[in-house]
């Protein structure tokens, strides 16, 4: 049930510079809106180049100050922060739910989700190692150290408003940077609750500043910042493109988490009722909303009409509504632009051949709730096997073979995700061998834990977030050579 806590968080949530509580923004104020019901959440501050700079300067200060806290003591206030933010699950769920739209379960999860990222990433600060190189002198050692890149900026998008954010401030607060923290207008309020947990628990106030508003007004001044090192983004590949364009011209790192149209090859070996039950799963997670979601079903011939009529079935049994409802299964969608997309999608697929086998068309008149969609038939002709759908919408077409299969996955520039479903070790090599993408997974959906890196390859971004490799994107090596005096 939710508590007072909760019922008022949204009215409370507000920018976080140097510790500050900052209500009013530059630009004013918006209301945050429910997607499942249109009403008014609360009304937040809404920031610009002003509240960019002003987090910018001050994130050079506490970079000095954050950089020289020892690593163990680092982990030990990530791992305070992780355990606040598990004693808060309830009241954080329902404000994800709230504002994004997904049921309270999926909110929980992702929660406690964003919650291990900080505890992996607290046993990570003591381990940046470096290294001793053999030098050509006897006289002569060389050492290499990895120090923190820098002071960062940090944009996270809507559909998973507290797991991006604990992707990035997890291991850049590990290795010792500053960040300034942009999340996405539509969700705030997880942002601002991870930024609370951390500055109560030890962090240092200028170490880190939470602010919102305008993107393009607050992402400019932000790359523009000669404090800033560095520029991580979890967007569309767009906004990307624009992003790591203007970092370029200023010589920023960069590590850009893109957009995806992920390919699932059911192969002839297939465990049909396997493939059926997973992609029922979770092709409808998060309202089909998920950078990694399966979304184009690629299916040998000879499974296909099974495979149609069992996803199509369970598509229609999935229970739509407000996330907040026990029952629930898929909420809303996360905002009426989204929405508006999938429903042009579906009416192009149509008219260009594709087969509704579920859903494809709006629910009620009031939210905004795309029924869970099945296209059969689809060709790349259509718009939407071309543009990442990002809803509820699973894609199938038939196929003749394997070779078929990994050309019509490669096809597209972007490069994720990929799946396949396959009960022979040979045909998992041939794919493993041939898929381009930055993640693969064999006869499961789930890819996404703090311990793995996660990221893409082509249009679908560059770097990685997780794993150890998470962690090297916020480091830089530097070397000592030192020589004995004469």
């Amino acid at each position: 049930m939710m508590t007072e806590e909760a019922n008022m968080t949204a009215e409370q949530t507000c920018f976080l510079i140097d510790g500050k509580r900052i209500d009013t923004g530059s630009l004013g104020v918006y209301d945050l809106i429910d997607p499942a019901t249109e009403e008014k959440i609360a009304s937040v501050p809404r920031g610009g180049r002003v509240e960019a700079e002003d987090a910018a300067r001050l994130a050079a200060i506490g970079f000095r100050e954050w950089s020289a806290v020892a690593p163990i003591e680092r982990g030990r206030i990530l791992r305070a922060a992780a355990t606040r933010m598990r004693d808060e699950i309830e009241d954080a769920a329902w404000e994800i739910t709230r504002e994004q739209g997904k049921p309270l379960a999926q909110a929980r999860a992702e929660w406690l989700g964003a919650a291990d990222a900080f505890d992996w990433f607290a046993e990570e600060a003591r381990r940046a190692y470096g290294r001793i190189i053999p030098s050509r002198a006897a006289d002569m050692d060389w050492c290499v150290r990895k120090r923190p890149v820098g002071p960062v900026a940090a944009f996270t998008p809507w559909n998973f408003p507290a797991f991006t954010v604990a992707q990035k401030l997890a291991p850049a607060l590990a290795a010792g940077c500053s960040v300034v923290l942009k999340p996405a207008e539509e969700t705030p309020s997880a942002a601002w609750r991870i930024c609370r947990s951390l500055l109560e628990v030890g962090l240092p106030p200028k170490a880190l500043a939470l602010i919102w508003g305008a993107p393009a007004e607050i992402s400019a001044a932000l790359v523009a910042a000669p404090q800033i090192a560095k520029i991580t983004l979890t967007g569309s590949t767009r906004v990307g493109r624009l992003l790591a364009s203007a970092a370029g011209e200023r010589l920023k790192k960069t590590t850009m988490e893109l957009g995806g149209h992920n390919p699932v090859i059911v192969a002839r070996d297939a465990d049909l009722g396997h493939a059926i039950q997973a992609t029922a799963q979770w092709k409808f997670r998060n309202a089909g909303q998920v950078c990694i979601s399966p979304t184009r079903f690629l299916v040998d011939r000879s499974l296909y009409p099974d495979f149609v009529h069992g996803v199509a079935q369970a598509a229609r049994e999935i229970v739509v509504g407000k996330g907040t409802e026990p029952a629930t299964q898929m909420g809303p969608m996360a905002t009426a632009g989204q929405r508006d997309k999938v429903e042009r999608l579906v009416e192009d697929a149509v008219q260009r051949g594709a087969r509704i086998e579920a859903g494809g068309t709006r629910i009620g008149n009031c939210g905004y709730f795309f029924a869970p969609t099945v296209l059969a038939d689809v060709t790349p002709q259509m718009q939407v096997m071309n543009e990442e759908p990002f809803g509820p919408l699973a894609l199938v077409a038939p196929v003749d073979d394997l070779d078929e299969a990994l050309e019509e996955a490669n096809r597209l520039p972007y490069g994720l995700a990929a799946y396949a479903f396959t009960t022979c070790r040979e045909t998992e090599r041939r794919i493993a061998g041939s898929i381009e993408a930055g993640m693969l997974g064999i006869n499961h959906f789930g890819l996404a834990v703090p311990e793995t890196p996660f990221g893409g390859v082509h249009d679908s971004g560059m770097g990685s977030e997780g794993g150890i490799e998470g962690m090297d994107a916020y480091l830089t090596p530097f070397l000592i050579s030192s020589r004995s005096p004469a």
